[in-house]
């Protein structure tokens, strides 16, 4: 196969002898490099291998500065540029996908940023977490701040938004006209949970209601397009992040439930 396997993959193809073809397909795809890989894909394509073709596409990609300085590479410019410019739209084509699987993981990354966002609103507006929470989780004989509950497992983002809550709070330029950039985030936030919450009576994370209320009463309002696509990302990021949860549980559960039974029988055993 070292030694003849092109010559036996173009004899294997005009002779069609399919069990040859396919073995030499594969022998001299694993002896592939940079120097050999436009020879084989011209004849991998007369030949019609498309999965040699497939490979030696994919090798020029990974190595392309490498295979333009090759002889193959110069003889194929000069002798066949329909197979120059299959090969630059194939690499531009792998370029372009590329570029779309890196935007596409940032968008996920920032959707599952955003509804980890609206879950630790809700948090702190319900259980509360260890600066901000609601004033029922309060004593009456003791302030605001002598009663703090423990961190929870979001707090890297948990703490942020606590301290975006308390700058709305207090912030005086919210209310002059000049605006303050910290509280319109705060109330994009607001604004975005309340798009997502199913639970806006029952709800206790501020401005909920008055946020869904005027989206149903102004009829008149088009809201835009990418909010739209927003709101339902996040809202998907949500569920899957919830039951990516759920599933986590139930493994631990079952986990929990598995080490008790080994140790029960263990010591039935021993």
């Amino acid at each position: 196969m070292e030694n003849y396997g092109i010559h036996l993959l173009a004899v294997s193809h005009v002779y069609m002898v399919p069990q040859l073809k396919q073995r030499c397909t594969k022998g001299v795809g694993e002896t592939l490099t940079a120097e050999n890989v436009v020879d084989v894909l011209q004849l991998a394509r007369l030949c019609d291998a498309p999965d040699l073709c497939l490979k030696c596409m994919r090798l020029i990609h990974s190595k392309f500065k490498t295979v333009e300085q090759t002889e193959g590479w110069k003889f194929l410019q000069e002798h066949d540029p329909l197979l120059e410019l299959d090969i630059l739209q194939f690499i531009d084509e792998a370029e372009s996908r590329k570029k779309r699987r890196r935007r596409h993981r940032r968008e996920q990354n920032l959707y599952m940023q955003l509804s980890e966002a609206m879950e630790c609103i809700e948090h702190i507006c319900t259980d509360g977490c260890t600066l901000v929470g609601p004033s029922s989780n309060l004593d009456n004989n003791k302030s605001t701040s002598q009663v703090k509950t423990g961190p929870c497992s979001a707090f890297s983002t948990c703490y942020g938004l606590q301290l975006l809550i308390r700058h709305f709070a207090v912030c005086k330029k919210r209310g002059d006209g000049k605006g303050c950039l910290r509280c319109k985030r705060m109330i994009q936030l607001l604004r975005l949970h309340s798009s997502v919450c199913d639970q806006s009576e029952s709800c206790r994370v501020p401005l909920c209601r008055q946020f869904k209320n005027r989206g149903e009463k102004d009829n008149k309002m088009v809201e835009d397009t990418k909010w739209k696509v927003l709101v339902r990302r996040v809202a998907s990021a949500k569920a899957m992040s919830s039951l990516s949860q759920s599933k986590k549980k139930k493994s631990e559960v079952l986990f929990k439930e598995e080490a008790e039974d080994f140790i029960r029988i263990r010591k039935k055993l021993f």
